[in-house]
């Protein structure tokens, strides 16, 4: 790791940010854990699912990495366009497909009857669809399920005021996602809520370079926030890190687990 603050800046301008792969930094970001494994439930329910979609693969490094015995079909769907490619190269050796979708708005930002996110899949062609921090449209969810299928998804909540203190930018609260906006759209789509939990986890900075580049990557934290124009602001916060060895954000998480009933 550089110790220095220009290297560590150098590196936090530079590390790409193509997929969604946190392990490259190691243990420099640390997170703490909530009472629930995403992962296992993914795993628990794909083993009894013919077919699973996985909404907002990013680079598929996490699918690849915690579901290598996915469904027999499986398609990754991804938004955003340069993680496609990386996705798609990680994600065919294990027989899955990998195919650009239309994003939805944030579902805290989404009107009753938003028209964003559509999945061009048919009706009732996946036993399983699985959405680890991508914002959906429910109604496209609940569709794309078939009759007895599940939707389960974990998302990060929007209160990043701690990230917004830490580097000197004005929090502008706004509309928050919240379990009780995402229980309301998906009831609202016609499934049936299952199971769901809530937590804050804590994460932790030890060093500036990490915490840049958690800028860039997650660009949606602090809207509007420039490394360049920020470099001072940074070079405050590398300095407070040698003298406490981290600096810390507190960020509410959520999980929800919901079925598409079968028809009488």
């Amino acid at each position: 790791m550089p110790a220095d603050f220009d290297a560590l800046f150098e590196e936090a301008c530079e590390a790409p940010t193509e997929g969604w792969d946190f392990a490259r930094f190691r243990d420099r970001l640390r997170e703490t854990r909530h009472d629930w494994s995403y992962w296992d439930m993914v795993r628990s329910l794909a083993a009894g699912a013919g077919s699973m979609l996985d909404l907002g693969t990013g680079g598929g490094e996490l699918l690849a990495r915690e579901c290598p015995s996915p469904p027999p079909l499986t398609v990754a769907a991804e938004a955003w366009p340069p993680n496609v490619q990386v996705a798609a190269r990680r994600l065919r050796p294990l027989g899955v497909a990998v195919v650009q979708t239309e994003g939805a708005p944030d579902n805290h930002a989404q009107a009753p009857d938003e028209p964003l996110g559509r999945l061009p899949f048919r009706d009732g062609a996946f036993d399983l669809v699985i959405d680890r921090h991508e914002a959906f449209n429910a109604r496209e969810v609940a569709r794309a399920l078939a009759p007895g299928g599940t939707f389960l998804t974990q998302q990060v909540g929007t209160d990043y005021r701690e990230l917004h203190e830490l580097v000197g930018v004005e929090w502008r609260p706004e509309r928050p996602l919240t379990l009780d906006v995402i229980a309301r759209q998906v009831t609202a789509a016609g499934l049936h809520l299952e199971a769901s939990g809530e937590a804050v986890v804590v994460q932790s900075f030890l060093d500036a370079g990490v915490l840049g580049w958690y800028l860039r990557q997650v660009p949606w934290a602090v809207p509007g926030f420039d490394l360049g124009r920020g470099r001072e602001r940074l070079r405050a916060v590398h300095e407070r890190i040698r003298r406490e060895g981290r600096v810390s954000v507190g960020l509410p998480q959520l999980w929800l687990r919901a079925v598409r009933r079968t028809m009488r």
